[in-house]
């Protein structure tokens, strides 16, 4: 691990993409402790040709310059490892919707397969010539409505709970 550093802060770029990301709760959280403690943890920046570009530690950074500080604490790393950096990583958020998403697609095109084979099943029991060698429940009118076939649900959340209901896999 590089040791840290301090560079100016007038020196170092950072992108418009990063600004629009500044939560000013959390700079003004991260100033307090800088006040009382001190910077514990360092920036990364990269060099790009004679100005420092901004890797990690945007929250840090606005910190210090409202704090009026000219130098940050940093560490110096290559591009290349700056440019391994996962977008995703610094917004959990994104990826816990994105898992989300998925998972209501999934249901979805679950629900969607269920109701075409209940369709297909339908169909071919009305093709289908019947025997009435003895009478079941599903031939019954007067059963329980708890035990004759289940209409199919209007919304996912009936679906959902449908299958729940029967044991089924959601």
């Amino acid at each position: 691990m590089p040791k840290p550093e301090s560079f100016p802060i007038e020196k170092i770029f950072v992108s418009t993409k990063q600004k629009k990301a500044i939560k000013p709760e959390t700079v003004a959280e991260i100033a307090e402790s800088i006040l009382d403690i001190g910077q514990q943890a360092p920036i990364s920046v990269r060099l790009d040709g004679d100005r420092l570009v901004l890797v990690e530690g945007l929250h840090r950074l606005e910190a210090c310059k409202a704090l009026g500080e000219t130098t940050i604490l940093g560490v110096l790393v290559p591009a290349e490892l700056a440019q391994t950096k996962p977008l995703l990583a610094e917004r959990p958020e994104v990826e816990a919707e994105r898992i989300k998403m998925a998972r209501l697609k999934q249901l979805r095109l679950e629900k969607e397969a269920a109701e075409a084979s209940t369709v297909a099943l339908s169909v071919n029991a009305t093709q289908a010539p019947r025997a009435r060698a003895t009478k079941g429940v599903r031939d019954n009118p007067k059963a329980s409505p708890g035990r004759t076939a289940k209409s199919t649900p209007k919304t996912l959340s009936d679906w959902i709970t449908q299958q729940k209901g029967s044991g089924g896999r959601y």
